[in-house]
C-alpha cells in the first residue's frame, strides 16, 4: 500500500514563495516517475512538473524559471519550490507517483496566491 502526503500549501502574496513536500510511504523504494499536478476551480487537472527515475525533469511552460522540482529517493520525498508566485498559480496541488502501470495520488494541498 502506497500513501502520498503533501504539505506546504497556504496563502501567499503575489511574488512570494512556497515549498511543497510530498512524502511517500509503502514498499516501493524508487518510483519510476513522480510529479506535481494542480487543479484550479472549474479547470482540468494539469501537470506542473515531473521528475523521472533517470533525473529527467519536465515543466509546463507557465512555471519554467519559477518552479523547481526535486526528489530525495532516500527520504522518499518529492519537493516543489515555487518562486515568483502569481494569482493564476492558485490551485490544489497534488503529488503523483508512478511505478510500472500503477499510479498513486495524494489528497492535495491548497495554494492560494492573493494580496
Amino acid at each position: 500500500q502506497v500513501q502520498l502526503v503533501e504539505s506546504g500549501g497556504g496563502l501567499v502574496q503575489p511574488g512570494g514563495s512556497l515549498r511543497l513536500s510530498c512524502v511517500a510511504s509503502g514498499s516501493i523504494i524508487v518510483f519510476d516517475r513522480m510529479g506535481w499536478y494542480r487543479q484550479a476551480p472549474g479547470k482540468e487537472r494539469e501537470l506542473v512538473a515531473s521528475s523521472a527515475r533517470d533525473s529527467t525533469m519536465n515543466y509546463r511552460d507557465s512555471v519554467k524559471g519559477r518552479f523547481t522540482i526535486s526528489r530525495d529517493n532516500a527520504k522518499k520525498t518529492l519537493y516543489l519550490q515555487m518562486n515568483s508566485l502569481k494569482p493564476e498559480d492558485t490551485a490544489v496541488y497534488y503529488c503523483n507517483a508512478q511505478w510500472g502501470a500503477n499510479a498513486f495520488w495524494g489528497k492535495g494541498t491548497l495554494v492560494t496566491v492573493s494580496s
